[in-house]
């Protein structure tokens, strides 16, 4: 089991008020599972990746990752595992944009301390994969939305990561580039990734080996596509 998750809420002050935004989450990933979560906007699937992914902690609950209980880490350990462990993958791909596409790559392994020699050829290795060999050395205003987010998929790789978490990775690109980055996230799959991907959109989702719903902070148990 890669992760559990155990009766999770998140809740959000608003004034006097509090905002339920999750609501006794209960959700549970095994190794090279291929996961989509499928929502409106608004049901709290973003906030759900969030917590998925370390980058915020949830109100109560538990949440066990790779036999760990997260909630009782510092925020120090989180963002240890967070760069080590999982992989994330944005709409707005979240490149910098006077670096190139291998130095974009190569940014987790050089948090992670990794010398640059060996960070440049393993990040050259990533963007291989994601068919960019003759693009290492463009920048992203350089490259078009697709291959842009095909960079992104090779920074989330580098480090080899437990998990892969994508959030609407086709959101800001056209039908083709989408098709592209749908294809490269079934090889990783095929190849022993485990991805979590956060979409509102069906045919998206239908790509997933399970979807699992999520409406006004609730999330239902899992479909088999």
């Amino acid at each position: 089991m890669i992760l559990e998750m155990r009766d999770i809420c998140k809740d959000f002050p608003m004034g006097k008020s509090t905002a339920h935004i999750l609501k006794n989450i209960n959700l549970s990933v095994e190794e090279g599972d291929y996961l989509a979560v499928m929502g409106p906007s608004g049901s709290g699937k973003t906030t759900l990746m969030n917590l998925i992914g370390f980058l915020d902690v949830p109100t109560s609950g538990e949440y066990v990752f790779n036999g760990r209980d997260m909630t009782k880490l510092s925020d120090n350990q989180l963002a240890d595992v967070r760069n080590k462990e999982i992989g994330f993958v944005f709409q707005s791909f979240n490149l910098l944009p006077k670096l190139t596409a291998l130095d974009n790559a190569a940014l987790p392994l050089m948090y992670g301390g990794v010398s640059k020699a060996e960070r440049r050829e393993i990040a050259a290795e990533a963007l291989r994969t994601v068919g960019l060999e003759d693009r290492m050395d463009h920048r992203p205003d350089q490259l078009s939305g697709g291959q842009c987010q095909r960079v992104a998929i090779a920074r989330a790789i580098v480090c080899k990561p437990k998990l892969l978490l994508a959030d609407e990775p086709t959101g800001a690109l056209d039908s083709e580039s989408g098709k592209m980055v749908l294809e490269i996230f079934r090889e990783l799959h095929e190849s022993g990734s485990t991805i979590i991907m956060i979409t509102h959109d069906r045919e998206v989702a239908s790509h997933a080996d399970r979807i699992n719903y999520i409406f006004d902070g609730r999330l239902s148990g899992g479909e088999t596509v």
